[in-house]
């Protein structure tokens, strides 16, 4: 008998391992790039800005939304799927813009909001096959809140990271965030169909 209820579940379960050994595999490599671009001048004369991390920013939010969309969406959206995508949209949106803080700790909001996707998703998939999966919208934010807690666990022992509580409850934010937009546009298939 195998682990995984279906193959939609095995390739859930897959990508979600991916997500996470991209964000853990960034932890050195983040204090690395930075140290070469300022190596080579390109932070202090301003050839790397704000405008361009702003960019990445925006590609990443771009990413968890197709995410959302991708898991969320699996038939042809009605009318109540696209007014609720895109009040997702606009949430999200808002969220971003209105945070005062730098983008680099807002992209804990995309990285752990696509982890949490996933999960939610493998869960509710493992639960759809029979198995027993009691509230998978809290134990998808419990285990993204894990993820994150070892994420910031490591840095704790990087010398060019901090351990920083702060991040873990933006990752936790982030799981909320996704999931209930995944949930959201769950209740406007059912809804719609």
């Amino acid at each position: 008998m195998s682990f995984f209820t279906s193959d939609r579940e095995r390739r859930l379960w897959l990508w979600t391992l991916a997500v996470v050994v991209a964000i853990y595999a960034t932890l050195g490599l983040a204090a690395t790039l930075v140290g070469v671009l300022r190596d080579r001048g390109l932070i202090d004369r301003g050839l790397i800005d704000r405008g361009l991390i702003d960019a990445f920013f925006v590609l990443g939010a771009f990413m968890v939304g197709v995410t959302i969309l991708t898991q969320g969406l699996k038939t042809r959206p009605g009318g109540a799927e696209i007014g609720v995508a895109l009040g997702i949209v606009a949430a999200y949106l808002m969220v971003f813009v209105r945070m005062a803080i730098p983008a680099v700790e807002r992209t804990h909001l995309i990285e752990y909001g696509v982890v949490a996707v996933f999960i939610y998703e493998a869960l509710t998939e493992r639960a759809s096959q029979g198995r027993h999966v009691p509230v998978p919208a809290l134990l998808a934010v419990l285990g993204t809140a894990l993820v994150g807690v070892l994420d910031e666990c490591i840095q704790a022992f990087l010398p060019s990271r901090v351990f920083d509580p702060q991040d873990i409850l933006f990752n936790v934010l982030a799981a909320v965030l996704a999931v209930a937009a995944s949930m959201v546009l769950a209740w406007a298939r059912r809804l719609g169909g």
